[in-house]
């Protein structure tokens, strides 16, 4: 039962695929607390997911976009702009992929033609999504745009390959657009480091399972799961975080604020 805390608020989410998501929980919880959304992912990713259940779930439209593509954003942008009568409140970038991973290439043996398609899909991707929103005046003063990083983008993680790196320029492309977009739109732009979360893209990761077991043993909350951050994702598109912005923000039960050890 929501409380109406994005009452009248429009956006879009990237990247639901299945249940599992962080993007699918978080399109749940915008719907529930009173807004209006449009769902976008891949034509491949909307062909192969289960997204139309939740497009009917949660009342929204789904349009397939390549998050890679400006020329995709734009038409994203344009169409939901079209959707929602003009501009809107929020967006989620929930977008990720190394190809690197998913061919088990060590980070000491990397494919540049792969890491290249990481870095595009996984940061660069972000950078075009908020140009296009920037030049468009798509997101209305107050909006917040939000991304999702993990705290590999600012410590070394082994297994976590070339996405560590994409993660470290997506919390940078944060800081410096943030600036531009705060200062010029007042739009707040931010990323969620979120703990190990078993979505179908982190299951992919070596040793996720050990990463994921060690963390919540560790962190005193334990691991904060995909409702948690759905919960986050909520409150930073509301009123309640206006002046937050150009931060990367922790939803990990308090593991990045301790020395590794391990509790009894």
């Amino acid at each position: 039962m929501g409380n109406n805390l994005l009452k009248g608020k429009k956006g879009i989410i990237f990247g639901a695929l299945n249940e599992q998501s962080i993007a699918w929980k978080a399109a749940v919880r915008c719907a529930e607390e009173g807004a209006q959304i449009v769902l976008t992912n891949t034509p491949v990713a909307i062909r192969l997911g289960t997204v139309s259940a939740l497009a009917e779930q949660c009342n929204a439209p789904v349009i397939a976009a390549d998050a890679t593509s400006v020329a995709d954003l734009e038409s994203l942008v344009d169409q939901s702009m079209e959707h929602f009568g003009g501009q809107f409140d929020f967006v989620l970038h929930s977008v990720g992929m190394s190809p690197n991973i998913r061919k088990g290439k060590p980070y000491d043996d990397l494919n540049y033609d792969f890491f290249l398609k990481t870095v595009d899909i996984s940061a660069l991707s972000f950078h075009k999504l908020l140009q296009t929103l920037y030049k468009k005046d798509a997101v209305r003063a107050g909006g917040s745009i939000l991304a999702l990083t993990y705290i590999a983008g600012d410590r070394a993680m082994p297994g976590y390959g070339d996405m560590a790196d994409a993660k470290a320029m997506l919390q940078s492309i944060t800081r410096n657009f943030g600036y531009v977009f705060g200062t010029e739109k007042k739009v707040r732009v931010n990323t969620i480091s979120q703990s190990p979360t078993m979505t179908t893209a982190g299951q992919g990761i070596a040793g996720m399972q050990e990463m994921f077991q060690y963390t919540d043993r560790v962190s005193p909350l334990g691991n904060a799961d995909a409702d948690d951050c759905a919960d986050y994702i909520t409150v930073l598109f509301s009123d309640y975080t206006r002046k937050v912005t150009m931060q990367n923000l922790y939803n990990d039960g308090g593991y990045s604020s301790i020395l590794p050890f391990c509790k009894d």
